[in-house]
C-alpha cells in the first residue's frame, strides 16, 4: 500500500511529546488527592500508573499514541502497538486488554490505510498476549494512533523507577538512533535498509527483556521513549534518590545511524528538546563526540528497557551495561 503517512505529521512518533522541561512543571503543579491503593501515580514519572485492587493483585494503566513514524500503515500500527505496550512491560506486569485511540483523515486517506494500521495493532497486542476491546476516533487532518493498555501485576512482583541503588548496573536492551532515523527519511536522506532496521527495532516487544529483568533481581527499571535515554534515566536516578554514571562509548546504536548523527539537521525537534533538557543536570566529559550526545538524547519511539541490577546479574539482560548508578545529587547524571 502505497501512502506517505509522514508527509501529514509535524512530528515522527515519541519525537512529537511534549518536552519534558515543558510538560513536568505543569504536572507536578497538579495536586492529586492522595490513595492509599495507588502504588505508582505521577509524582515519580514513571511509565504507567498501578493501582492495588487486593493484596495480590494490582492493575497497570497506561496510555500513548503519537503521529507516524513510518509510512507504511501496518509497521505504523505495529510500532504504535509495541510501544504502548512497553509501559506495562516497564512494570512488570503483564497487558490484558487494550483500547485503540484513533485521529485519523478518513476522507483523504480512505478505510483502507485505517484498518492497516488497526490491523497492524492488533497482531502485535495479540502477539503480547493483550485483548483488543474496543476504542474511540475522531476526524483528524493528522493521523494519529495508539493505545490505553490495562496490565496485572502482582504488588510484590512490581518493578518501578524509584527503587535503585548506588552500585546497580544500568543496562539498555535495545540500539538508539530511531529518531535520528526517522527524520533523515523525512528529510530523503535515509535508505530504505537503514529505516527497515529501524523498524525492526521498534516493533519487538519488551516482554523477554522485562522477564529478564526480573529474573535478574532487578531494583529498577524504565523503559526509554521519547525523553531520550538521559531523559528517562534522570527519572529513575530521582525517583530514586541517586545520581548515575553513563559510558558514551558502550551505548548501542543501529548500525549505519552514526553517518546521520554527525549532521546537525539529522536531530529531530524532539531529540533537540530532550538535549536542551539535559544540561539542566548532565555533565558531559569533553571526550564524548557531539554525535554520541545526540544519540544519547535521541527521542526514542519503542526503545528498549533500562534496568539497574546488581553487578553480578547485569549479564543476564539482553543488552549491554552502560553506566552505573553512584551516590551523589538526586538526579545528576555524568557522561563520560
Amino acid at each position: 500500500m502505497t501512502v506517505s503517512l509522514t508527509s501529514l505529521a509535524h512530528g515522527a512518533g515519541c519525537g512529537c511529546k511534549l518536552g519534558p522541561g515543558d510538560l513536568l512543571p505543569i504536572v507536578r503543579a497538579l495536586r492529586v488527592p492522595e490513595n492509599p491503593d495507588v502504588l505508582v501515580g505521577t509524582d515519580t514519572a514513571d511509565d504507567a500508573g498501578v493501582y492495588r485492587l487486593t493484596d495480590e493483585l494490582a492493575l497497570v494503566q497506561t496510555v500513548d499514541f503519537f503521529t507516524p513514524i513510518v509510512d507504511d500503515p501496518y509497521d505504523f500500527g505495529r510500532i504504535a502497538a509495541a510501544n504502548a505496550l512497553s509501559d506495562v512491560y516497564a512494570m512488570g506486569g503483564r497487558p490484558i486488554t487494550a483500547l485503540n485511540l484513533v485521529a485519523f483523515p478518513l476522507e483523504r486517506l480512505g478505510p483502507d490505510v485505517l484498518q492497516e494500521i488497526l490491523r497492524g495493532g492488533l497482531d502485535v497486542c495479540t502477539e503480547g498476549g493483550a485483548t483488543i476491546v474496543g476504542g474511540h476516533s475522531i476526524d483528524d487532518p493528522e493521523p494519529k494512533y495508539g493505545l490505553a493498555v490495562t496490565g496485572l501485576v502482582a504488588p510484590d512482583a512490581l518493578l518501578t523507577n524509584a527503587a535503585g541503588m548506588p552500585g546497580d548496573m544500568l543496562v539498555l536492551t535495545k540500539p538508539l538512533g530511531v529518531g535520528a532515523i526517522s527524520t533523515a527519511w523525512k528529510r530523503g536522506a535515509c535508505s530504505p535498509e537503514l529505516l527497515q532496521a529501524a523498524v525492526d527495532v521498534m516493533v519487538a516487544l519488551n516482554a523477554r527483556a522485562a522477564e529478564a529483568a526480573r529474573a535478574a533481581g532487578a531494583h529498577a527499571l524504565t523503559d526509554v521513549t521519547g525523553f531520550g535515554l538521559l531523559g528517562h534515566l534522570h527519572s529513575l536516578a530521582r525517583a530514586s534518590g541517586v545520581a548515575a554514571e553513563v559510558n558514551a562509548a558502550a551505548v548501542p546504536a543501529i548500525e549505519g545511524v552514526e553517518e546521520l548523527l554527525v549532521d546537525e539537521a539529522a536531530v529531530s525537534g524532539g531529540s533537540g528538546r530532550n538535549l536542551a533538557y539535559a544540561d539542566g543536570f548532565t555533565r558531559w566529559e569533553d571526550r564524548v563526540p557531539a554525535w554520541r550526545r545526540r544519540l544519547i538524547c535521541d527521542a526514542t519511539t519503542s526503545g528498549g528497557l533500562l534496568a539497574a541490577v546488581p553487578p553480578e546479574t547485569a549479564d543476564r539482560l539482553p543488552g549491554p551495561v552502560v553506566g552505573r548508578l553512584i551516590g551523589g545529587r538526586s538526579g545528576a547524571i555524568t557522561v563520560v
